[in-house]
């Protein structure tokens, strides 16, 4: 096999394992039900989770600029499985919990995330959006497999925390072993000017501010719903099982979102960020007449999941092809870290929506509003 090509799995397979975090409200009633823990704090852990992985990336991003992708990588997959080894011998205490899954593991994240991201599109230059894509298509397709492996888990009466520690386990396995097959091209091994890159800097990048206020327009109104959606679907009347066949769904979605949306940019540039918020607002607004219709909650998760998976394509490729495939990592990261407010904000704000008004629809109108608002925003800031 072609090394680009084994670089471009090895990638996939660290997205996968990593986006199992998108698989979290599979947890949520458990950790509710057994250790009295509340809405508001289950979501609280996720976004803690989001933003600790937005944050690290930043520096990450820098350190694989410098040190090469392979040894950042694995330190991602080191820090990930100690994250949810520590959650595994919890006990279900809240901070514990928060510790381990929402600062440790997501230290990891961000460790290993941004390395497969910048990596790839130094390997196939010529087809960024479509690369872009394809290597982080299996972040929205990890959520597929843990759903589905938890799901038979707690069928089988495996507890909690004891899947806690399998996932600490084989995902840290997979993830260490997986980094060793990280390389950048001989091409790209070249010395960066950094001083242009600082924060304020950047902030007088009109372009940039546009990136930054689409991304976190998007990934709100996706992380309100990905953190609650078993939970929404519950609360529609659907039963647990399909209600967890939204969460899958909505893993598809977003696995395929970013290798279409990704093509859509090669061909569409900059405008697609503006249709992918749009795309966003529209499935969102689905979320209010699900009414225990099973097809229409599948359909509209699935959608939810297409727009979100955009956010983490679009993005990247028009920094790569603004600033250059080589400032990838050390420009995206500002970027990703919109996404990380956007992961403190909106899964705790339907949790704490939902504890206030025992109703998710505050919460869907407040991410449908966001989202409108930044379609117009960020298409004012692009184009000045």
């Amino acid at each position: 096999m072609e090394k680009r090509y084994k670089v471009l799995l090895a990638s996939m397979i660290i997205q996968v394992c990593l986006g199992s975090v998108y698989a979290w409200s599979e947890f949520v009633l458990v950790l509710k039900q057994e250790y009295a823990i509340s809405t508001t704090q289950t979501q609280l852990i996720f976004g803690v989770t989001i933003a600790v992985f937005a944050i690290i990336m930043i520096f990450a991003g820098r350190l694989q600029d410098k040190i090469g992708p392979r040894p950042v990588a694995c330190i991602g997959g080191l820090l990930f499985g100690l994250g949810y080894l520590i959650a595994a011998f919890s006990g279900g205490d809240f901070w514990l919990l928060l510790l381990g899954i929402g600062f440790i593991s997501g230290s990891g994240i961000g460790f290993g995330y941004v390395c497969p991201l910048a990596t790839c599109v130094k390997w196939f230059p010529t087809h960024q959006g479509l690369i872009t894509g394809i290597s982080v298509a299996g972040f929205g397709a990890g959520a597929i497999l843990m759903a589905e492996v938890v799901e038979f888990c707690f069928y089988q009466e495996l507890q909690v925390l004891d899947i806690f520690f399998w996932i600490a386990v084989i995902y840290g396995i997979v993830l260490i072993i997986s980094s060793m097959f990280l390389s950048v091209p001989r091409s790209s091994q070249i010395t960066i000017d950094v001083q242009p890159l600082k924060l304020a800097w950047l902030l007088r990048e009109k372009k940039f501010l546009s990136l930054v206020i689409g991304m976190f327009a998007g990934t709100f109104a996706g992380l309100l719903v990905i953190g609650n959606l078993k939970l929404f679907g519950l609360a529609a009347g659907l039963t647990s099982n399909i209600a967890t066949l939204g969460i899958v769904f909505f893993a598809i979605g977003n696995a395929l979102g970013r290798i279409l949306w990704g093509k859509y940019y090669d061909k569409m540039g900059s405008a697609s960020i503006f249709h992918s918020l749009l795309f966003m607002a529209v499935s969102v607004a689905g979320l209010l007449f699900i009414d225990g219709s099973s097809l229409l909650f599948i359909i509209v998760s699935t959608f939810i999941g297409l727009g979100f998976g955009a956010c983490f394509v679009l993005y990247a490729t028009a920094v790569a092809q603004v600033y250059g495939a080589n400032l990838l990592g050390s420009i995206y990261p500002w970027i990703f870290l919109a996404y990380g407010v956007s992961g403190i904000v909106g899964p705790l704000t339907g949790g704490l929506l939902f504890d206030l008004t025992g109703s998710y629809s505050p919460a869907i109108f407040i991410a449908i509003c966001l989202t409108l608002f930044g379609v117009f925003l960020s298409k004012y800031y692009f184009k000045n």
